[in-house]
């Protein structure tokens, strides 16, 4: 089963910037749907971003135009590039490996920590 480590947490002022990494320890871009999640204290986790194995990327719409999400190949790393923070971004931040049809059918953003593998999750704090 692959593992994800995940990278680039922190604290950042708002209107400032963070990427976080998630590195596996195998190729997963031809296999899995590779998706970042959050969950703000006392708040279900929520999907933010994915990356299918056709290099199709998804959002949620509260992150459109602020996150951007994509891979290094070579490294078996999948990123989330942040910007424009705000308050309510704070949270921990996971990325998750999951099956190439949650992407593929639209249902990526409904993973729940009993399906797929997942990440130990970075801490992100917007001030």
């Amino acid at each position: 089963q692959v593992q994800l480590v995940e990278s680039g947490g922190g604290s950042v002022e708002a209107g400032g910037s963070l990427t976080l990494s998630c590195t596996a320890s195998r190729s997963t871009y031809n296999t899995y749907c590779m998706g970042w999640f959050r969950q703000a204290l006392g708040k279900k986790r929520e999907g933010v971003a994915a990356l299918g194995n056709d290099v199709r990327t998804y959002y949620t719409d509260f992150d459109k135009g602020r996150f951007a999400v994509s891979r290094d190949t070579a490294k078996n790393t999948l990123y989330l590039q942040m910007n424009s923070l705000k308050p309510d971004d704070t949270g921990m931040y996971y990325c998750a490996a999951m099956g190439w049809y949650e992407c593929a059918s639209g249902s990526w953003s409904k993973l729940t920590p009993a399906f797929g593998v997942w990440g130990q999750g970075p801490q992100v704090t917007v001030s």
